[in-house]
């Protein structure tokens, strides 16, 4: 019996080896790697969602009104519109996402809501993607967060994520999939990490406001409206270094440096000179003790619907408004004056 037993500890830990490394690295194939398909370069994950939506033709608008509906009666049928009074205004706009949603369906309503720039913007370019990225891209973040690729970069990226933007080095991963793929994959992570214990309440804020906030795809967007991608590079650079210096001031400030800090399960402290080492060893014990992927995906697709049809209902009510605001109304043209000394010294 005994010669047989080096074998069976090599193949154990050769499994182990298998279940970090490969579906890592499909994970960051889907995620963050940019492939040309049909002429259009961008992540796997973008091109299954926008395959898909294709496929579904006009029944996406019916899918995306029935995820909006479901988001309303979520909050009334589990109590929770009760609990906070944020929750409850939420909850009310949430109704009211639904008014919206069937509006923009229907084309029922004033005209003036049925401009381009209006309910066919937010249902169209906004709602619908978001709707069906967010389940998609939680099936498949399984195999990024469930099997040791966190833990190990995260040990790696301590030193500089912990002291400047005081989250743990896990949270790199999603910043990365903030700006590579999308804010809306970010905060799925996010959300994810933070319910397994693994984020506290100021670190998932902290990641949300600042890590979450823009993608490469959407600022594209930004780029060709405002006739900017002739200097993309400058751009999108700048953008990221912004993006991550405010990050690094917001955190210091109230309400993020006073929320809650308290978390269940924190990355592993390395023993001095040993962070390679200690990485590794994180990692492997994560990957050694992850559960069956069928599992992983069945947990993440349940949390990736809820947080859809959590957030929907909301980007069509108060979407709504902010367009209303900024079209109708010179609010944005005075909070714009706040950052007329930046723009007349940089032109």
């Amino acid at each position: 019996m005994h010669p047989v037993d080096p074998p069976t500890k090599q193949r154990t830990n050769a499994a182990t080896i298998f279940k970090l490394f490969v579906p890592s690295a499909l994970g960051i194939l889907i995620f963050f790697v940019p492939i040309e398909i049909a002429g259009r370069r961008t992540i796997l994950l973008d091109h299954m969602v926008t395959g898909l939506r294709s496929l579904m033709g006009e029944y996406s608008g019916i899918y995306a009104l029935a995820m909006i509906v479901a988001g309303a009666a979520y909050p009334l049928f589990k109590g929770y519109w009760r609990r906070t009074l944020t929750e409850s205004i939420f909850t009310v706009l949430k109704i009211i996402g639904v008014v919206v949603a069937v509006m923009a369906l229907t084309g029922w309503g004033p005209a003036f809501l049925h401009e381009p720039d209006m309910l066919p913007f937010l249902f169209e370019k906004l709602v619908i993607p978001v709707g069906l990225i967010v389940p998609i891209g939680a099936i498949f973040l399984a195999l990024l967060i469930s099997y040791g690729l966190l833990e190990l970069i995260g040990v790696l990226v301590q030193p500089v994520m912990r002291p400047i933007w005081r989250t743990p080095g896990r949270s790199a991963i999603d910043a990365v999939a903030s700006f590579v793929g999308s804010y809306s994959i970010g905060l799925l992570i996010t959300n994810r990490v933070y319910q397994a214990g693994q984020y506290s309440a100021r670190e998932a804020a902290i990641i949300a406001t600042g890590f979450s906030t823009v993608s490469a795809t959407f600022m594209i967007i930004v780029a060709r409206t405002l006739d900017l991608m002739s200097i993309w590079n400058w751009y999108f650079w700048l953008t990221l270094v912004i993006t991550f210096t405010v990050t690094a001031i917001t955190v210091r400030l109230p309400p993020l440096a006073s929320m809650d800090d308290h978390k269940s399960d924190g990355e592993p402290e390395p023993i001095p000179g040993k962070r390679l080492s200690t990485a590794w060893q994180a990692g492997t014990e994560i990957a050694a003790k992850a559960p069956s992927l069928h599992r992983s995906v069945a947990l993440n697709f349940k949390e990736g619907l809820i947080m859809a049809i959590s957030i929907l209902p909301s980007i069509m009510s108060v979407g709504l408004l902010g367009l209303l605001i900024a079209k109708y109304t010179p609010l944005f043209d005075w909070l714009g004056w706040l950052f007329y000394p930046f723009v007349a010294i940089w032109g």
